[in-house]
């Protein structure tokens, strides 16, 4: 069974553009968990999920540091404080969205989106065509009702 065999094709999608509060009232209104952010080709450049929102109201992770002769040594590295600070203050799809967006072809088998799946630890998968243009997507709902189908 492929990816074009089980995915919704009639997926939502939104542009970068597109404002956080704009975001959460597609996702409450559709009843969706997240959303493909692409560009004006259909290409996926990212994808906006709850955990991206929510991402909003929490804290950044100062990242831990030594001081040492008068410096400042950081223990973990700064990119994940950037990351959420980034998060904090975004307003638009673009600035808030996860990058990359892993993505399948239509042609990948459903062992190929389950692996995807688990390995990166992503409760939806967009289904690209061979242009790369977005036409559907693959929730773990749907992986579990292929398996029901088999």
């Amino acid at each position: 069974m492929l990816a074009k065999d089980i995915m919704e094709k009639a997926v939502i999608s939104i542009d970068g553009d597109m404002s956080v509060e704009e975001i959460a009232k597609i996702l409450m209104k559709n009843k969706i968990s997240g959303v493909p952010v692409v560009d004006e080709k259909k290409q996926v450049i990212g994808i906006v999920t709850e955990a991206d929102l929510l991402s909003k109201e929490k804290e950044p992770r100062f990242p831990s540091y030594i001081e040492f002769l008068g410096s400042i040594i950081y223990i973990e590295g700064v990119k994940q404080y950037e990351e959420d600070l980034k998060k904090l203050v975004a307003s638009k799809a673009k600035e808030i969205m996860t990058t990359p967006a892993h993505t399948v072809e239509e042609n990948a088998t459903i062992e190929e989106v389950a692996a995807l799946m688990v390995e990166k630890r992503i409760n939806r998968v967009p289904v690209v065509n061979t242009k790369g243009e977005l036409v559907g997507i693959i929730s773990r709902a749907d992986m579990l009702k292929s398996l029901l189908n088999q």
